[in-house]
């Protein structure tokens, strides 16, 4: 049964797969309860019994979410990812404050929360700059060859140049964890350099004044910013990325800390994923440009289908 417990931290996935080590391990950190969105494909009897058998536990089957958000439901569609949504607006509506995105093959460690600075001063290496639109937090670490996903293509050739580093205090809205492992980089990247990484955690935490990209696989946002962020659906692999960048247009701050978790990748199609993903290739640079400019200017570069679900996932959130 779903526990009646009070929670204030929460955990949002989404799955088509099998119970993966990652959610077991989740499932452990009792003090934070976590969602899981199904799909079509999800065996839902698997997580019907998990939930039954742990009271931080809550499945969102197709149906509960057909009844509880189905015009959001209906515009992301079914089999796919973006469809985590619809536990970020279920969190939100349980009043959670501190709520974690992450996905079913980024395994955590044992002291996965115990550095959790959403919301507290934290002294990090500021990276600066007055000539730079966007900085990639991959290339400053001992993994400088790679960068990240949905950094522009374009500004790989002067990458992370013309900064200035000092030390300086932030109070972050979003904490972009790393991943030891398969890292979140883009097909190019991957095909090129087919990585194994591990982080040095002499490198973090790490922020900038400018853009800078973040997933949504190990990731911690207030309850503020969440309720600004998703992923945005029918973009393709920019869903996440565009989302993080359309949140910095509206002055929320994001730090990245140390790997907490180890990514053993889902099988991917890494021609797929290129595909997925040009639609960042030719347009995030100007996008960010744009957003620059005004944050509303993101309606310009997405399909009418993901405009409207922007639009309905921020009128969920109005009155708050």
């Amino acid at each position: 049964m779903t526990s009646r417990v009070k929670f204030d931290k929460y955990i949002v996935t989404t799955t088509i797969y099998s119970i993966s080590e990652a959610i077991k391990k989740f499932v452990k950190f009792e003090n934070w309860k976590i969602i899981i969105v199904g799909d079509k494909k999800t065996p839902h009897n698997e997580y019907m019994l998990l939930q039954e058998e742990n009271q931080n536990v809550q499945y969102l089957s197709p149906e509960e979410q057909e009844e509880k958000y189905k015009e959001i439901s209906d515009l992301i569609g079914w089999n796919t990812i973006q469809r985590r949504n619809i536990g970020f607006l279920e969190a939100l509506n349980q009043n959670a404050e501190i709520i974690a995105s992450i996905d079913d093959d980024n395994i955590p460690f044992d002291n996965w929360d115990e550095d959790i600075v959403v919301g507290k001063p934290v002294n990090t290496y500021y990276y600066e700059s007055d000539k730079n639109i966007v900085f990639d937090p991959i290339g400053v670490t001992n993994h400088n060859n790679l960068w990240h996903r949905g950094f522009p293509i374009q500004l790989l050739h002067d990458r992370n140049n013309s900064f200035k580093i000092t030390r300086k205090t932030i109070i972050p809205d979003v904490q972009a964890m790393f991943w030891n492992g398969d890292p979140d980089i883009d097909a190019v990247c991957r095909l090129q350099y087919k990585p194994m990484c591990f982080f040095d955690d002499k490198y973090f935490p790490i922020s900038t004044n400018v853009f800078s990209p973040f997933n949504s696989q190990n990731t911690i946002f207030s309850r503020k910013a969440l309720q600004k962020y998703l992923v945005i659906p029918h973009i393709g692999r920019m869903d996440d990325i565009w989302g993080g960048y359309y949140l910095e247009s509206l002055n929320f701050k994001v730090v990245y800390t140390k790997a907490t978790v180890f990514q053993d990748r889902n099988v991917q199609n890494l021609t797929n994923n290129l595909k997925n993903e040009f639609i960042g290739y030719e347009n995030t640079l100007k996008l960010l440009q744009q957003l620059k400019l005004d944050s509303n200017n993101i309606h310009n570069f997405l399909p009418e289908r993901a405009s409207i679900v922007l639009k309905k996932y921020l009128e969920f959130n109005i009155n708050e």
